[in-house]
């Protein structure tokens, strides 16, 4: 073949070969950890009524806060003195105006700025969309349209939702999605009020307009913190009394923080706006408030994020975690706990009907697991939903079944399988509170040495799951010991002996405490060497005494 036509097929050839594992990049990409995007919206105050100076707010900016343009505007049409141009859904470094070419300085900006100054590594980017005088209803996806053809008529006739395409809601989405691709929403920063009550009506709204984008983006509320400023309230002052309507949101979001205006004094030209300064220290204390409720964990492997375009920052993703132990196989007999579920994700080591862990404690996906008063429990469990382990069974033979859980409907329950076939029976709660943990049978199995997957399904909603044990049968009779039996005096009572770790390791009767600690010294249980506590209920109640028992 000529060498010239050979070097040219080649070249193609280690073209196309690059196109594709470039493209492989590209398609594998994943936003970058240290790249934190943050909502801000609301009425006038958060669009920006702030004087700008522009030698300090335009001229000076930080490098790694950025903006993601919300509506297009050239230079000569924003406040201040700037020679920056911007359009809709593309980043820039951040300089006032954010919201409208003709605002000026927000709260938003000097956040965004402390910010980065308080979190070295990070960069931060903000989503700007708000409309002065507009009512929460302008930011709900329900209520926008009839609310701008309505009471907000001539707030559309000024023409400043138009930057939004009318649509403000919609505007946010947008961009989040957009900014999703090559960061983390990490928290919305929220000032608004003004314009409305400040009642429940107004703050279920207000909670409605956050989750309405936390759920478009798949979010979850634990981990999306939600920042409320208040407004206004020394000097003369429109809206100050109604702050305590305001502070009463932390009822409805998960991660709530408020940013005082204490002491931030107004514009001295109307009722209703921060001065300069004002302005500029409402924007530290937003960022003091967020600070205390975001995960700050820098990633020291992603790269440093692309000021220009972010988009050639993000990070590959990590390959899907690979199905199996949470740590190693769960030996039975013992405990399952039921927060040690297999690796692999949804659909493949667990179902969950909702977004995101609901107690937010262990393990960051959908499996809701909280920590009540006596340990780590998976709780809020609805019907159909299932969590599978790999478990490991020492011998072959018949395991008694039971339970820890709690709940307070008496009904909400759970079968099990091992390796897709049903074992033992329902288990269900005794209905005596979600505080009252209690050890519910399940009955028996029998199950074949070896590994094997177990599955819990949730049968009826609402019961909460400490662990599930697996009991060896004993063949023998409860005593199965004929010394010990010939020498009851008692009437027989029932005996657990525990391990000093506080396992139980042996249930059985016998008559007396005297009777019972003959019967576990005599090796008939099959325990290793060691020092126990037995307890039992005695005709003197319930007592406790610690017995040896020697290894032969």
């Amino acid at each position: 073949m000529d060498v010239k036509k050979y070097s040219e097929i080649l070249t193609i050839a280690l073209w196309l070969v690059g196109g594709i594992l470039m493209l492989a990049t590209v398609a594998t990409a994943a936003p970058n950890p240290n790249f934190h995007i943050y909502i801000a919206y609301g009425q006038s105050n958060m669009a920006g009524n702030g004087d700008i100076v522009p030698a300090e707010d335009q001229d000076k900016y930080s490098e790694k806060f950025l903006m993601l343009a919300s509506h297009n505007a050239n230079a000569s049409q924003r406040s201040g003195k700037t020679n920056q141009s911007i359009k809709t859904g593309e980043w820039y470094t951040a300089i006032p105006p954010m919201f409208h070419p003709f605002e000026n300085l927000s709260p938003a900006d000097y956040f965004g700025r402390a910010m980065v100054d308080s979190l070295p590594g990070v960069t931060v980017g903000i989503i700007p969309v708000a409309i002065g005088a507009v009512s929460i209803r302008a930011f709900d996806k329900d209520q926008y349209e009839s609310y701008f053809k309505g009471d907000g008529k001539d707030i559309m006739s000024w023409g400043w939702p138009k930057d939004y395409d009318n649509n403000p809601p919609g505007r946010i989405l947008e961009l989040a999605k957009k900014a999703k691709e090559v960061g983390v929403i990490k928290g919305f920063v929220f000032h608004q009020g003004e314009s409305d009550g400040t009642d429940d009506n107004w703050r279920r709204t207000v909670y409605k307009t956050y989750k309405d984008i936390i759920d478009a983006l798949d979010l979850d509320e634990n981990e999306v913190p939600f920042v409320a400023g208040e407004l206004l309230q020394e000097g003369n002052n429109c809206c100050g009394s109604k702050n305590g309507g305001i502070a009463q949101l932390k009822n409805n979001f998960k991660k709530f923080g408020l940013a005082s205006s204490k002491g931030l004094q107004g514009n001295g030209k109307d009722p209703y706006h921060f001065g300069r300064a004002g302005v500029i220290e409402l924007g530290r204390r937003y960022c003091s408030e967020m600070l205390k409720l975001i995960d700050k964990t820098i990633d020291p492997d992603a790269p440093p994020v692309n000021l220009v375009d972010p988009s050639q920052s993000t990070v590959p993703d990590e390959p899907p975690e690979e199905y199996g132990p949470y740590t190693d196989p769960i030996e039975i007999p013992g405990k399952v706990q039921a927060e040690n579920y297999n690796k692999g994700g949804a659909n493949v080591a667990y179902y969950d009907l909702n977004k995101g862990n609901e107690g937010g404690k262990l393990r960051k996906d959908d499996v809701d697991i909280y920590q009540p008063n006596m340990g780590i429990v998976v709780g809020y469990n609805q019907k159909g939903e299932w969590l599978k382990y790999t478990v490991n069974v020492a011998a072959d033979g018949d395991y008694g079944i039971s339970a820890n859980v709690a709940g307070e409907n008496g009904t909400g329950g759970f079968v099990l399988y091992i390796d897709g076939e049903r074992i033992g029976d329902e288990i269900v709660n005794e209905g005596k509170g979600f505080d009252a943990y209690s050890v519910v049978d399940g009955g028996k199995a029998s199950l074949k040495a070896g590994e094997h997957e177990l599955k819990i399904e949730i049968t009826n909603d609402w019961i909460d799951i400490d662990y599930v044990e697996f009991k060896e049968v004993s063949s023998q009779q409860p005593l199965g010991f004929k010394d010990v039996r010939l020498g009851m005096t008692e009437a027989e009572s029932n005996f657990e002996l525990f391990d000093l770790r506080g396992n139980r390791v042996a249930r059985f009767s016998a008559g007396g405490m005297a009777s019972a600690m003959d019967y576990v010294k005599s090796g008939a249980l099959k325990v290793r060497g060691g020092v126990y506590m037995l307890r039992g209920n005695t005709a003197n109640g319930m007592v406790s005494r610690k017995v040896g028992v020697y290894a032969k």
